[in-house]
Parts: C-alpha cells; sequence; structure tokens
C-alpha cells in the first residue's frame, strides 16, 4: 500500500551534554540547543540543516531568552514562518511531537525542528562566584507562540502550608504505593533501589547520559555524606538531577518532505499515535496516592489507537524524576517493573533537564528503533506531580491508519475525588494516607508532612516540625496510623 505523503515522520535526532568547567567557553542553553539541531542534520545525514516552517522549543528555566526560537533561527541562518515556546511541564517534548505530528498530517506543517535545553550548572556556578554571564535575550517585541495546557498546579491550601516542591510530593506517593502493597518499608526500599540501579546501569552504557557511573542498590539506598536523604524515604540518587548542561533536538517532517530531502528511509522513524491528559488538578483532589488513573486511560488509548497492546511494545521509556513515577507509570501501563524501563537511565543519571527530560527519551528511542526495524516503542512523559502526561507510540513501519491523536479529558474528569478539609474543620483523629520526613543538609529529620484521611473520607494536610515525631516517623510504617490534627493543621502523635 502505497504511503501517504502526508504521514509524519521523524528524520534526525540530536543531543547535546555539555561538561565543560571554563564559564567563558560554555554554551548558553539556546547554543546547546544549536548543538543538539546540528546533530540531528548529522542524524539525518543532511548536508544542511533544513529550512522548517517552525521552530518549537520546550520551556527552559536556566535563563531567560524571551524567544529561544528566534534565537537559534539567528544562530543558524534559518527563517522559520513562527517561533514556538510550551508552557512548563515534563510532558512538553512529547506534548510538542504530537501537536506537529497531527499539523503534519493535517497538511498544515511540512517541517518543524523541535529543541529544549538547560544550562542550570553553569549558571548556578557562575552565580556561585558571582560571574555575570552575558548570555543572549530575543529583541523586544518578538513574542513567540505559546502551547500546551497551563494549569495551576498548587491547590491554595497546599501553597499556605509550604508544600509545593516535587521533592516534597513525589516521596508522598512512594509511602502510599508501599503500604498499598503491604511491604515493609525496609523491604520497599530495597526494592526500589534495584529499580535504579538498573536504571543507572542503562545509563552507563548511554553516551549522551550526564552520569556514566553505575551505581549499586546498595549506594542508592544507603545514606551517606554524596548521597544524603532528601525526603524519606529518598536518598539523594533517588532524585531527579537538573544539576545539568543538556539539549536535545528532533527534526519532524512530512514523508514527502522526507524524500524531497532525501533522507534514506532506514532513518525514517513514524509517530503511530499519541494522548495527551491529565489526573485531577490538584494532589489534594486525588482519590489516592496509589494510583494513577489518567496514566491508564491516556495510555490504555494510545496503544488503541496505534492498534496495539501493552505486550506488543519492545522498547519502554516511562518518565522517571522519582521512583515512585515509574511504579505507578508502569502499574497504570500494565508493565512489570522487572522489565526496562527506560532507555536513556532516567533522570537521576542520564540527568533531568527540567522540562526538556523526554526531548532525549525520544531521541534515544528513534536511535533504538532503527536498531530494531518493526519493533514499537512506548514513551510516557510526564509534568507536574504526576499530573499532566503525554504519550508516545512509535516505530521504523509506517502506521496502518496514519497518525492517531485524542485528549481523554472528559473521561477523566468524571472520575472520583475527594474533597478538602481546611484545618480547622479537619481538627481531631485522622489516619495517615501517606507522609514523608524532609531532612535538612546535615541528614537530620526536620519536617513531617503527611495527607490524612477523616472519617467522612475528606483529606486534610498535616505537619510537624517538632524533632521528636519527625524522627519517630522515620522507623516503620505510619500510613494507617491514627494522629490528631490540630486547628492549626499541626500533626499530633496520638
Amino acid at each position: 500500500m502505497a504511503l501517504d505523503p502526508l504521514t509524519p515522520v521523524i528524520i534526525g535526532v540530536g543531543q547535546a551534554v555539555q561538561h565543560i568547567d571554563d564559564l567563558d567557553e560554555a554554551l548558553d542553553p539556546t547554543r546547546l540547543m544549536c548543538s543538539a539541531i546540528g546533530n540531528a542534520t548529522t542524524d539525518a545525514a543532511l548536508r544542511s540543516i533544513p529550512n522548517p516552517q517552525s521552530i518549537r522549543i520546550v520551556s527552559l528555566l536556566s535563563w531567560k531568552h524571551g524567544d529561544p526560537g528566534y534565537l537559534i533561527a539567528q544562530q543558524l541562518g534559518l527563517t522559520p514562518a513562527e517561533t514556538v515556546i510550551t508552557t512548563m511541564g515534563g510532558q512538553s517534548p512529547q506534548s510538542l511531537v504530537n501537536a506537529a505530528a497531527a499539523e503534519i498530517q493535517a497538511g498544515r506543517l511540512d517541517l518543524a525542528i523541535l529543541a529544549g535545553g538547560e544550562a542550570r550548572r553553569t549558571r548556578v556556578r557562575a552565580r556561585k562566584a558571582e560571574i555575570p554571564l552575558h548570555w543572549p535575550t530575543a529583541p523586544d517585541g518578538r513574542t513567540p507562540r505559546i502551547m500546551g495546557d497551563d494549569i495551576a498546579l498548587n491547590h491554595p491550601t497546599e501553597l499556605d502550608r509550604g508544600v509545593m516542591l516535587p521533592v516534597q510530593i513525589y516521596p508522598l506517593f512512594e509511602t502510599a504505593i508501599r503500604a498499598a502493597a503491604g511491604r515493609r518499608p525496609d523491604d520497599h526500599v530495597k526494592r526500589i533501589s534495584e529499580l535504579w540501579a538498573r536504571f543507572s546501569d542503562v545509563a552507563a552504557e548511554n553516551p549522551f547520559a550526564w552520569s556514566r557511573q553505575a551505581r549499586t542498590a546498595e549506594e542508592i539506598r544507603t545514606p551517606s555524606a554524596g548521597n544524603r536523604m532528601i525526603g524519606l524515604p529518598y536518598t539523594k540518587y533517588m532524585n531527579s538531577n537538573n544539576d545539568v548542561d543538556m539539549a536535545g533536538a528532533v527534526i519532524i517532517c512530512s514523508a514527502s518532505k522526507a524524500e524531497a530531502l532525501g533522507v534514506a528511509r532506514d532513518r525514517w522513524v513514524f509517530v503511530h499515535a499519541g494522548t495527551d491528559c491529565h489526573e485531577h488538578q490538584y494532589v489534594s483532589n486525588r482519590w489516592s496516592f496509589a494510583d494513577t488513573p489518567a496514566i491508564e486511560v491516556g495510555g490504555r488509548l494510545a496503544l488503541e489507537l496505534a492498534g496495539c497492546n501493552i505486550d506488543d511494545v519492545a522498547l519502554v521509556d516511562l518518565y522517571s524524576c522519582f521512583p515512585s513515577a515509574v511504579q505507578l507509570g508502569a502499574q497504570s501501563l500494565g508493565l512489570s517493573l522487572d522489565r526496562q524501563l527506560t532507555r536513556t537511565g532516567g533522570l537521576s543519571f542520564a540527568g533531568g533537564p527540567w522540562n526538556n527530560y523526554v526531548m532525549h527519551a525520544i531521541a534515544t528511542m528513534v536511535g533504538d528503533l532503527r536498531a530494531k526495524p518493526g519493533e514499537l516503542g512506548l514513551v510516557w512523559a510526564n509534568g507536574g506531580y504526576v499530573t499532566k502526561h503525554s504519550f508516545g507510540i512509535y516505530s521504523t513501519e509506517p502506521p496502518a491508519s496514519g497518525f492517531r491523536h485524542d485528549h481523554p479529558q472528559a473521561e477523566i474528569d468524571a472520575l472520583p475525588r475527594r474533597e478538602l478539609a481546611d484545618a480547622a474543620e479537619a481538627a481531631g483523629p485522622a489516619t495517615i494516607e501517606a507522609y514523608t520526613v524532609m531532612h535538612s543538609r546535615d541528614g537530620e529529620p526536620e519536617t513531617a508532612i503527611a495527607t490524612c484521611l477523616l472519617a467522612d473520607g475528606r483529606r486534610a494536610w498535616g505537619m510537624s516540625t517538632e524533632p521528636g515525631l519527625a524522627a519517630a516517623m522515620c522507623d516503620g510504617e505510619w500510613v494507617g496510623r491514627g494522629v490528631e490534627l490540630t486547628d492549626a493543621g499541626v500533626l499530633l502523635d496520638r
């Protein structure tokens, strides 16, 4: 059967990793992205960078460029009809692929360059040394088109309590997952450290990983001077590492454009299907901290649109900022933790450049699929607190029915949610549902954070900075334990 000329296809992928100590030589994020785009051009075996209709950039945090796509176009001598920047969120790279694929298939887009990059390591080092960086910004009046779902992630009560950081919230998921599985804390931390050791092994073999040092499960789970406890039960090695300088790029176009450019068919990787959706907006209103129904709904639909099931997928990359994210993703998608769930090594080891990790996952997946022609690959991207999800199904074989995409949000919005009680209403007895203990930089238990369930099924937040309780909650299982909440939301042991 003849291939539809509007079939979207990835023809080139590129990655760039910068380990430079000289601040004068270090590239800013836009130049890092230019390097990745150059590598994507080489990957496609093209002599020069093809002029895109659109340059689409994942929103970055290490520098305010204004319109990074404009700066990239100027540096590379390109003349796109538009430049785009996403809203915040780690789902953005896959969402950009889904949007570009849909526009290409509809005949509204011929070729786009997707890129993202961060230079946080250089920025932090310059700030500590009090050395100004003269990185570029776009001229006043340059405004890129904004793409993406810009939903607020934090309930006002969460903000009032100071609970807003991923390092605080992902450990809550972890203790809920552990309790739902009925595992002892020691057994569970051994299990997740073994999972992370397998990720570390992948990173050690990945030439574009930030850290290529394989670490054992015992190293990962054991607190040490270089691996302090951050939010129980996570040591530093179990947290995403955003102290990196990295960039990634994807060149995507129509099949007819790929042929016109002369890109060999063995470089083509097709996007079969994609979905985009999100959980209930605030973690305070999720029904449970131990499951993620939007991943289940969105992932199942992506597979259905691609005409396959999870057992047909040979290669998988799950978003991996913390172990709880991987477990929730695998559980919702029907994947065993025993199979290989990362192509890069994950955000702790391969690197977590804020919103752009998944650009690296897609680039790596493309290379892996070329090495395994005909196989299917699945990428799951996540933003927020396992909040925003984007899925992509890829293969070197073209899709039978063209690229297919959907947003199953209405189905997810209809799922049960919990009401949040304010501190005054929640005063009295409660049961811990999920918890963590944040540690000081010296490794001492400092602040206990818990979500609690009330007798009427509502949720309430409880916190304590009492050293004795914070230390006590580091021992044994506290999920399911009865506690008291004061009318100020202070957590007290019964």
